[in-house]
């Protein structure tokens, strides 16, 4: 059965986005970067909330920008290649290789699950991983731990007020300090 799962990174005090709404801490240096390529590869499909689809839309044109470097331009083409779904009560259209989710994300969930094939079906954004979390649909979370405390914002982890267990992984410490958490929902 296909894996769901959630990979962003994340401040070490727990947040996404911090207060101000910025994200600019997390961007990666060449060897994140390559990881994170490397990620994005063993995904079939990903799930966005309506921020993060917009945020992203630049990718999908992105290979028109003379300025990207190879590996930009590989990820670039491996995100617009990729199969999204977008959870939107405010989009009435979306573009690229995406779609707009025509059932509640479990029934989506379920749909993809039941698809040939063993690729992740990602989560992006922290409000709707917060949703699928909830639910207990989340098979794996992926932290890129940055070694910032933003003070408050989006948080990374849902709270919905019930334990999960989890089970480690993987792990990895980059040359720059960010630490990668992989860790299994222990079932």
């Amino acid at each position: 059965m296909r894996r769901v799962t959630y990979s962003l990174g994340v401040s070490l005090d727990g947040y996404v986005v911090g207060p101000d709404g910025r994200f600019d801490w997390t961007a990666p240096d060449e060897e994140v970067f390559d990881f994170v390529t490397a990620e994005i590869r063993q995904v079939g499909c990903h799930l966005l909330g309506r921020r993060l689809y917009e945020t992203m839309l630049y990718w999908e044109t992105a290979d028109q920008d003379p300025s990207l470097d190879g590996p930009m331009r590989e990820w670039a083409a491996l995100w617009k290649a990729l199969p999204k779904i977008v959870f939107s009560t405010t989009l009435s259209t979306v573009q690229g290789n995406a779609r707009l989710a025509s059932g509640s994300l479990a029934e989506e969930i379920e749909r993809l699950r039941a698809e040939p094939g063993d690729a992740d079906i990602a989560i992006g954004g922290a409000t709707l991983a917060a949703e699928a979390a909830a639910s207990g649909l989340i098979d794996e979370y992926r932290a890129r731990v940055y070694p910032v405390l933003v003070g408050g914002g989006l948080p990374f982890f849902p709270r919905h007020g019930r334990r999960v267990d989890l089970e480690l992984v993987e792990t990895h410490t980059f040359g720059s300090g960010i630490v990668y958490l992989r860790h299994r929902v222990a079932r």
